[in-house]
């Protein structure tokens, strides 16, 4: 492809000649002639001096010593370059002789099942999704258009999955809820998960991440949002539209997180509580309660990000400052005429 045609279609501003040939991206300090790569991070802004790409996509102000492709958004134009040169397989539509397909399934035109794959009474797939091997879909399951759910995926039934859903390997949704009843003598009886998981429109789910049925009425993730790998939904949870939730996220049962939330790794998140519209909480984070919009959260239990950030300033010097209380009392006591405390 040409460059001035790359520009053209991520709608970037070329500077410099637009008839070099790209064919390829790669990081910036390896891209080659042929390649095209980009500058987000300003820690790699050294290597615009050396790199031998073809081009460079980077924000306005910045220059390189090839071909440029200006951008607001450096890292989104460049996702959308490797879309276009990179595009995914897509494996070609049909039936596996070894897939297991009930009869009463019905499958869109154009879709893919993968080898050993199962797919119960009832089901709908959409047209155009791919089904990889080893798929599992319970029965009554619904799947959208251009979806796509990898190796080892296991869908419960009843749920429902929109378009252009991604979900990688070894994911399982619509697993049952933990949801216990426990009598006089302590012991647990299991209460029915009977409800189902819907994951709307655009949504991505990560490897071995688990999406819980509800006990009763619907887990839901909305559209938009993305789940990393290993994170637990609970049930009877709601997560809104465009919501990223990172690796090892853990969500308690019946609650509800709002819209353009960023939970970021090893964040825990107790049950019944509501985290609301555009809430940040950093790495780690232990949430125990209602978190109100906007607001950034750190620490567990969660307190405002820069109060938490002036704590942990002073963890390491606490030895230091209780020995130098100590001190003080002593010569406050001795002072006052009093004997030393214990």
């Amino acid at each position: 492809m040409k460059l001035r045609e790359l520009a053209a279609r991520l709608g970037c501003e070329l500077c410099g000649d637009g008839e070099g040939e790209i064919v390829g991206v790669a990081p910036i300090e390896q891209a080659g002639p042929g390649d095209v790569t980009f500058l987000a991070n300003p820690r790699y802004a050294t290597h615009l001096a050396t790199t031998r790409a073809g081009a460079v996509i980077l924000a306005p102000g910045q220059e390189a010593p090839v071909p440029c492709l200006v951008s607001d958004n450096p890292y989104l134009a460049f996702a959308r370059a490797v879309t276009l040169l990179r595009p995914p397989p897509r494996p070609a539509p049909g039936v596996h002789p070894s897939a297991q397909v009930d009869p009463s399934a019905v499958l869109g035109v154009d879709v893919h099942v993968g080898a050993l794959a199962v797919i119960g009474a009832g089901v709908r797939v959409g047209a155009r999704s791919a089904l990889h091997p080893h798929v599992v879909l319970y029965e009554g399951v619904v799947v959208g258009e251009d979806c796509v759910i990898h190796s080892g995926v296991q869908v419960r039934e009843g749920c429902r999955l929109g378009s252009r859903v991604v979900v990688q390997n070894g994911a399982v949704i619509g697993g049952d809820g933990f949801g216990f009843a426990r009598d006089r003598e302590g012991r647990y009886h299991k209460f029915p998960q009977v409800g189902i998981v819907v994951v709307e429109d655009d949504v991505e789910i990560g490897a071995l991440t688990a999406v819980d049925r509800a006990a009763l009425g619907v887990t839901r993730i909305g559209r938009g949002t993305k789940l990393d790998n290993l994170v637990q939904v609970g049930h009877s949870v709601t997560i809104g539209e465009d919501t990223v939730i990172a690796g090892q996220v853990g969500i308690a049962g019946s609650t509800r997180i709002g819209n353009r939330v960023t939970l970021a790794g090893q964040v825990g998140v107790a049950g019944h509580l509501t985290i609301e519209d555009g809430v940040i909480a950093t790495a780690q984070t232990g949430i125990p309660g209602l978190v109100e919009k906007g607001s950034v959260v750190s620490g567990s239990p969660a307190i405002e990000n820069r109060a938490w950030l002036k704590s942990t300033a002073v963890f390491a010097r606490l030895p230091e400052l209780q020995k130098r209380l100590r001190e003080l009392e002593r010569r406050v006591e001795s002072l006052l005429g009093r004997p030393p405390s214990a």
